[in-house]
């Protein structure tokens, strides 16, 4: 037995408790998973909808709460950083600032990158209730979507976990790439006026 397999069963033998943890733990496949069974008449599609959307919500604010309270390596050696370091931390902590809601939906659906901005949100301290509300922005229609997906396709899961693999490697390549030429750009400019 999978580990896929094992959380089919489980959420099939304990409901939504189940649905819940692995909503948490797995986010994507396990909406998957659970729309399948919703789509069998174990479950009821709006029940798994609202459990996984609540279950990713509490998963993401366990990140962001590491990051925000967390021990970062970042303030333990801020006073051995040189000061172009500690202004470019400073830097990128203002830009986390004022660009929260794009930084967070783009690690929403980015998936595979999407525990590091949730840890680099609470490290950033970007204030809770404006955190909640952008990554509840986000969670809702990525999980209809999975929720959709599910229902319509759910039984191939050990196919679509895969997919959601692949694209996931590909966009955290995509958005490493992007994200190390624009702050090259952009911060390397904004420390030599200053």
């Amino acid at each position: 037995m999978t580990s896929l397999d094992w959380i089919a069963s489980g959420i099939a033998s304990y409901g939504y408790a189940a649905l819940f943890a692995a909503s948490m733990l797995e986010g994507p496949i396990a909406t998957v998973i659970g729309a399948l069974l919703a789509s069998q008449g174990l479950l009821e599609p709006g029940g798994v909808y609202a459990t996984v959307v609540l279950g990713d919500l509490v998963g993401d604010l366990l990140y962001y709460s590491a990051g925000r309270f967390g021990s970062m390596p970042g303030r333990r050696w801020r006073s051995v950083l040189g000061q172009d370091r500690q202004r470019r931390l400073a830097a990128l902590q203002g830009y986390l600032h004022r660009h929260a809601g794009k930084t967070l939906l783009i690690g929403k659906l980015t998936h595979a990158a999407g525990f590091l901005v949730l840890l680099a949100a609470g490290a950033a301290r970007i204030p809770l209730r404006r955190f909640l509300a952008y990554n509840l922005l986000g969670t809702l229609p990525k999980s209809a979507a999975f929720v959709l997906l599910g229902y319509v396709a759910g039984a191939a899961y050990h196919r679509i976990d895969l997919y959601i693999w692949l694209a996931s490697c590909m966009a955290l390549v995509l958005a490493c790439v992007v994200a190390g030429i624009f702050l090259r750009r952009h911060f390397t400019l904004d420390l030599s006026e200053a």
